[in-house]
C-alpha cells in the first residue's frame, strides 16, 4: 500500500497521521468533559425551537477544540457548530470540521447516544475522520485510503457469522432521524417516506425490518460503516454531523449518496445524505438498493447549504 499518511497540495503537505492523532487526544478529552458535565451544564437553550438544543457543555467543548487546534495549526480554517454564522462554508482550505456534541438531546435527557466528531478537510473533502463515543468508549477513525477503525485495532466493517449480505431494501434495517423540523415540505417528506419504508407491501409500503432513530448523525454513519445498520437516510443536518463519518464510512466500503432520487454526485455539506454500508456484490448491489430505495421517496428536500 503506497504512503499515504502525508497529503500534497500545491506547495503544502499535511500529514494525516499527525492531523489524526491529534485529533484523537482531543476527542479523547472532549469525552471527560461530557461525562464530568454537572447539572448546570446540561441546562438547555435552543437555536431553531424547541427540538434544536444546544448546552453549555457543546459551547465550552468547541472552546477547547478550536483553541487547541488554532495553537498547532494556525493557518487551518475551522468550521464548527457552536461557532458558526449563517453564510459560512467549507472551503477548499485545509479545514477541521467540529460537532462537539452530536446527539444534544440524547446527552440533555441522559440518554448515551452522544459522541464528538471531527474532520479534516482538504478540498471539501473529508480525508480524515475522529468519532469518540465517550459513554461506551468507543472511539472510531479513518484516513482516507487507510481503512477505518474501531478502537484503532479492530478493521470496520465488522465481520459477524450472523450478517445476511446486502439485497433488498424489505430485508433491511434503516436508521433515519425525527430531526428539528417538525412542519413544512420537509417534514411531509420525511414522515411520507417513513410510513412507506415501514408501512405493508398490501398498503404501498417497503415493509424494510425495522427503521431505527440512534439520535445522532456521526453515531448512524458510524453503524453503517460498521455493517450493524444497513441504510441511514437524513435530510437537514449539517457538514459537522457528518463530516468525520463520512470518511469513516468510505472506507469501510461503503456509499453516501443524495437523500432526493437521482444524486449520485453530493458534497460533505450538501445537507442531504443517503449512506449505505459496504457488501460483498459492491457498487453494482449498493446502487440497486439505493435506486429501490429512492422509489420510497416520498417529496423531495429543500434543505440548502
Amino acid at each position: 500500500m503506497p504512503n499515504v499518511s502525508r497529503v500534497q497540495n500545491g506547495r503544502s503537505e499535511y500529514d494525516l497521521q499527525q492531523i489524526h492523532d491529534d485529533l484523537i487526544a482531543i476527542a479523547k478529552e472532549a469525552g471527560k468533559m461530557m461525562l464530568a458535565a454537572k447539572p448546570s451544564a446540561l441546562t438547555s437553550g435552543s437555536k431553531n425551537n424547541s427540538a434544536d438544543l444546544v448546552t453549555e457543555t457543546d459551547q465550552a467543548i468547541e472552546q477547547v477544540v478550536l483553541g487547541t487546534l488554532k495553537a498547532k495549526y494556525p493557518t487551518y480554517s475551522f468550521l464548527g457548530e457552536e461557532t458558526y454564522v449563517p453564510g459560512m462554508r467549507l472551503t477548499d482550505a485545509p479545514t477541521f470540521v467540529c460537532d462537539p456534541i452530536d446527539g444534544t438531546v440524547n446527552f440533555v435527557h441522559g440518554f448515551p447516544n452522544f459522541c464528538i466528531s471531527l474532520a479534516f478537510t482538504l478540498k471539501r473533502k473529508p480525508l480524515v475522520g475522529v468519532i469518540y463515543h465517550p459513554s461506551h468508549n468507543s472511539l472510531y477513525t479513518a484516513i482516507t485510503g487507510r481503512g477505518s477503525y474501531h478502537n484503532l485495532t479492530t478493521r470496520l466493517p465488522f465481520t459477524h457469522p450472523y450478517l445476511a449480505p446486502l439485497s433488498t431494501l424489505s430485508r433491511s434495517l434503516c436508521a433515519v432521524e425525527w430531526g428539528s423540523d417538525r412542519s413544512g415540505t420537509n417534514w411531509e417528506c420525511k414522515y411520507n417516506t417513513f410510513r412507506t419504508l415501514a408501512g405493508a407491501p398490501s398498503e404501498g409500503g417497503k415493509m424494510v425490518h425495522s427503521l431505527r432513530s440512534m439520535g445522532s448523525a456521526a453515531l448512524s454513519f458510524c453503524a453503517v460503516a460498521k455493517g450493524e445498520v444497513d441504510l441511514y437516510w437524513e435530510g437537514g443536518c449539517w457538514a459537522w454531523d457528518v463530516a468525520a463519518g463520512w470518511v469513516i464510512l468510505e472506507e469501510a466500503g461503503g456509499v453516501v449518496v443524495d437523500a432526493n432520487p437521482g444524486g449520485w454526485d453530493i458534497a460533505v455539506d450538501g445537507r442531504r445524505y443517503f449512506a449505505v454500508r459496504g457488501c460483498e456484490g459492491g457498487r453494482e448491489q449498493q446502487k440497486a438498493i439505493i435506486e429501490e430505495f429512492w422509489t420510497a421517496v416520498k417529496g423531495k428536500y429543500d434543505y440548502e447549504p
